[in-house]
């Protein structure tokens, strides 16, 4: 049946995922739709989410233990929905530690979901991105399942954990995720902290950069590119903490002493 093959293809779909795809095989319906849903609901084929948004169970798996792709969930939850922040990270691979909260950037997130013991939120993109129509500036795309889905570059990720850190976890945390990554188009990021116009978050790469310069062979003309668009007065590495610790005048930075030291837990 012709609908089997959009199953296979869509582990994870929305209810306009298959009316569009129901109308482009000449099925048309409402009622076809939803009789189409409650029957393979009924017979353990599929999973309602929330409202509107399905997974499909894999043939001889039992739909009360199976466990759905977050990232494929995720992608689905709004439009045009990007793995971002600390979800980004996990996707590509580079992840200190493994959350079961899942972050999609959309113009118009959802309400937030929770399915067993993984919960998903979405948050809005940057304003000046918006503002800027720039939206999907540093997004790529990737295969997961035979679907595609985007997710942050390497580039944009690194700017935006350093942005919103409260969307990724403790200075520990964002610091040993980043230094997984081995490389970094220094001109990419450049050009997205331009877009983001955020004088705190440039300085926060540039201390990140200048402090890994020799593992990621940052050269000084881009560290001076970033210095340029950094604070004029001291400012927090988190505004929202401020917590105690040393200035750092090129970037006028106050740098809490473990990260300074990259000193992670270790006993005196």
């Amino acid at each position: 049946m012709k609908h089997e093959e959009f199953f296979r293809t869509h582990p994870v779909f929305t209810s306009a995922d298959l009316e569009a795809y129901l109308t482009s095989t000449g099925t048309v319906g409402a009622r076809t739709q939803e009789a189409l849903l409650a029957y393979h609901k009924k017979a353990g084929h599929l999973i309602l989410l929330r409202r509107g948004l399905y997974a499909v169970v894999p043939q001889g798996a039992n739909p009360a233990r199976f466990s759905v792709d977050p990232y494929l969930v995720a992608t689905r939850l709004a439009d045009n929905a990007v793995l971002a922040y600390h979800t980004a990270l996990e996707f590509h691979g580079r992840a200190y530690s493994v959350y079961n909260q899942f972050t999609y950037v959309a113009s118009q997130p959802t309400t937030p979901l929770t399915i067993s013991s993984q919960s998903f939120r979405g948050v809005r993109p940057p304003r000046t991105l918006l503002s800027a129509g720039q939206q999907t500036f540093g997004v790529v795309t990737a295969d997961r399942a035979g679907m595609y889905l985007r997710v942050t570059s390497f580039e944009r990720t690194l700017v935006d954990v350093l942005d919103r850190p409260d969307l990724t976890g403790s200075w520990e945390e964002i610091w040993r995720s980043l230094e997984m990554v081995e490389f970094f188009n220094l001109d990419r990021v450049i050009e997205y902290l331009v877009l983001l116009n955020n004088a705190t978050t440039a300085a926060k790469v540039g201390f990140f950069l200048e402090q890994h310069s020799e593992a990621l062979t940052v050269d000084e003309h881009h560290l001076r590119s970033i210095e340029s668009l950094g604070p004029r007065q001291p400012h927090y590495l988190d505004r929202g903490k401020r917590e105690s610790g040393r200035l750092i005048p090129r970037w006028n930075l106050v740098v809490p002493p473990e990260v300074l030291s990259r000193s992670w837990g270790e006993v005196l």
